[in-house]
């Protein structure tokens, strides 16, 4: 799928990420880069530009995340409710792994599959420097290769939606 923004483009899978040991195996690798609009975005604290990044989805994903809860609940499968209020630091549905000055991992477990996304800051790129949005899926079973197949498409236009926002808004 192309990107919905010329500012948002593919890249590789980005090796020194801290979830780079991950890509081997998974069933879902990608990664989406976007420079960084100036300088302050490129000296934010990372859990402040993860959450400008992924803190708000615009309505029409919410309301994809509702459905997709109604699908999944019969399953098992966490629900974004549930994900949110669950305990520990979180940034919306996406649990806090790791925050260090140039990167933030988020994800999350469950019954089906383990989920992986990188935010990776790098500061020499571009003007202001860039940041990259890797995510990465390992599935326990039938169920969550079902669930990869049906919400990857899904998935890409988030993540690029996401990060177009964020340069659109200016990452305050």
């Amino acid at each position: 799928m192309q990107a919905m923004n010329p500012g948002v483009r593919a890249v590789a899978m980005p090796p020194e990420s801290s979830i780079a040991h991950l890509y081997a195996g998974s069933n879902l690798a990608d990664a989406y880069a976007v420079n960084l609009p100036h300088q302050q975005a490129n000296q934010m604290p990372m859990d402040s530009l993860g959450r400008h990044v992924l803190g708000s989805q615009p309505a029409w994903a919410q309301s994809l995340m509702r459905v997709r809860d109604a699908i999944v609940k019969p399953f098992g499968i966490k629900t974004a409710t549930q994900l949110a209020s669950s305990e520990g630091g979180r940034i919306g549905i996406f649990r806090i792994y790791a925050v260090t000055d140039d990167e933030i991992i988020v994800g999350e477990d469950d019954s089906h599959l383990d989920f992986r996304l990188s935010l990776l800051r790098n500061r020499q790129a571009g003007p202001h420097g860039s940041i990259t949005m890797s995510s990465v899926v390992h599935c326990h079973n039938k169920v969550g290769r079902a669930y990869i197949v049906l919400i990857k498409p899904f998935h890409k236009l988030i993540v690029q939606r996401s990060l177009a926002r964020a340069v659109k808004g200016g990452f305050i």
